[in-house]
């Protein structure tokens, strides 16, 4: 079992800081959760579960608060490492399943690879995500010195296998656990959260300062993981939301619970290790959070509309936020529209690099944004366009093609709303002489004045409508097609030793 996290603020005022770090350039870390409900930290209004150490490295940073992701796992993970657009980068459509022929192409460029140029030591803790089927696609083949983790989309969290996903038979059972390029067969029964968590504080510790820091730690949690138990947490941790009366949401909660533990543990070894002044520290979801059992999960994004999956606000709009003492504007909430991709050229900026000028990045550089609180260079994201689905946002104002055949409304999880008396978000009214959002014609609305998305003002606003399906018509007919490729039985367990492998390489790991 790992050990609990004293408050940052106590271990603050205990420790006498000194800056030990002989690197000019500042250590970066960026922190992903994954299927996070957008409600489900306190410091946007959760009071359910508490999360005291995400919340203090949030109140005491920069919040985002229009800070959009992709709707799923795959293209955020991906847009995240490359400052690319999914649809630049063909994952628009779907994830990667372990038995999936295909990756993130290795003609891009990912921030380990830029940071390695600037002598950084580069290191990735957790869920990978972006293909398997050979080496190359995997992490230590893409910029990273070490990785301690796994490669496919979720594992069990303590067994550590996969069940493939797209595949019900039992050939497709297996271990995905790895330590680099050797199968970590002797993790079994260790909870994976804290076993990545450990890993990260390990890593930091260790770590010689004569050289800067990356660490990309991707956790798993809060996703669920395989069946017939898809949510597991140790059950210290399960007694301590027995308040909570239904199982899968307990679940949750606990869940959450480990993995704010997990940061209270990174933020100790930071601070103890004398590299808490020079670290850029990042956190981010992939994607807004599963809701009512969708995707065996149960996620709070209350009150914005829809969940993961889709393009509505309480799929793609993410509890974001950076936290650094080299900030000239701490303890601020930022306003400015932000995308996921946005990270790559805000690091290289922060640390004083240049990115190549052939590349078309999508993400833009914030971080004179975030220092000086000056307009943001981004106006517009598109969160994707597939298959006749799509949203596009420009200002204040969201256009949306929809919709899935469920997920389109408004989810309190298990009757939860947070009590907190001043809400993170403010619905604003319903307008019930507008008509409804429907599959028939793309609707419109006011963001800023309507983030719940209540109220579809396309018909008193038809010309921009029309205006804003056409540049996001024009931005998918410049998208790469999708790089999609049918499930491979070759790659299943059962011909592996029972793990998943990198199957299509000439000697595959064994």
């Amino acid at each position: 079992m790992m050990s609990k996290s004293l408050p940052v603020v106590i271990l603050l005022a205990m420790i006498h800081i000194s800056v030990t770090n002989a690197a000019t350039k500042p250590n970066v870390i960026v922190v992903v959760a994954d299927d996070l409900g957008y409600t489900d930290v306190g410091f946007h209004g959760g009071d359910q579960i508490p999360t005291p150490n995400i919340d203090w490295l949030a109140k005491n940073g920069i919040i985002l608060d229009r800070y959009y992701t992709a709707k799923i796992c795959t293209p955020s993970r991906a847009s995240l490492l490359t400052g690319r657009h999914p649809m630049q980068l063909g994952l628009q459509s779907s994830v990667i399943f372990p038995s999936l022929p295909y990756g993130l192409g290795l003609n891009e460029t990912l921030l380990p690879q830029y940071l390695k140029k600037s002598g950084y030591s580069t290191h990735m803790v957790g869920k990978w995500h972006l293909g398997m089927f050979t080496r190359n696609y995997t992490p230590t083949y893409r910029g990273f010195d070490s990785h301690f983790g796994f490669w496919s989309d979720k594992t069990d969290y303590f067994s550590h296998e996969n069940s493939g996903s797209v595949a019900a038979s039992s050939n497709a059972i297996g271990l995905d656990l790895w330590e680099n390029m050797t199968v970590a067969s002797q993790y079994n029964g260790s909870y994976g959260t804290e076993l990545f968590g450990k890993r990260a504080v390990d890593l930091i510790l260790k770590h010689d300062q004569s050289k800067p820091f990356f660490l990309y730690l991707a956790h798993q949690a809060v996703h669920n993981g395989i069946s017939p138990q898809p949510l597991k947490a140790p059950q210290e941790y399960l007694d301590k939301f027995s308040f909570i009366t239904h199982d899968g949401r307990r679940r949750y909660a606990a869940m959450l619970s480990v993995l704010d533990d997990t940061i209270g543990n990174l933020t100790s070894a930071l601070i103890s290790s004398g590299m808490y002044e020079n670290t850029l520290l990042i956190f981010t979801t992939d994607n807004g959070g599963p809701v009512d059992g969708f995707s065996m999960n149960y996620a709070s994004n209350w009150p914005l509309r829809g969940c993961k999956a889709t393009n509505w606000e309480g799929g793609v709009r993410g509890a974001a936020f950076i936290h650094s003492r080299l900030l000239k504007n701490p303890r601020t909430t930022s306003h400015h529209l932000m995308h996921i991709s946005d990270w790559l050229p805000t690091i290289m900026s922060a640390i004083g690099e240049k990115l190549p000028t052939d590349i078309d990045y999508y993400g833009v550089d914030q971080w004179p944004t975030l220092q000086y609180d000056v307009a943001s260079p981004r106006k517009e994201v598109i969160h994707n366009y597939y298959g006749g689905l799509g949203a596009i946002q420009y200002g204040d104002y969201k256009l949306i093609k929809c919709c899935m055949t469920s997920m389109n409304g408004w989810y309190p999880e298990q009757k939860y709303v947070p009590t907190n008396q001043n809400p993170y978000i403010s619905c604003g009214e319903r307008n019930s002489s507008l008509p409804a959002c429907t599959k028939d014609k793309p609707c419109l609305f006011d963001i800023q004045s309507d983030p719940c998305e209540y109220n579809n003002i396309a018909s008193l606003k038809p010309e921009l409508s029309k205006w804003l399906l056409e540049k996001l018509e024009a931005f998918a007919d410049a998208a790469q097609p999708p790089r999609n490729k049918p499930s491979d039985p070759a790659a299943f367990p059962s011909l592996h030793n029972n793990h998943w492998t990198d199957w299509l390489d000439p000697e595959p790991v064994e």
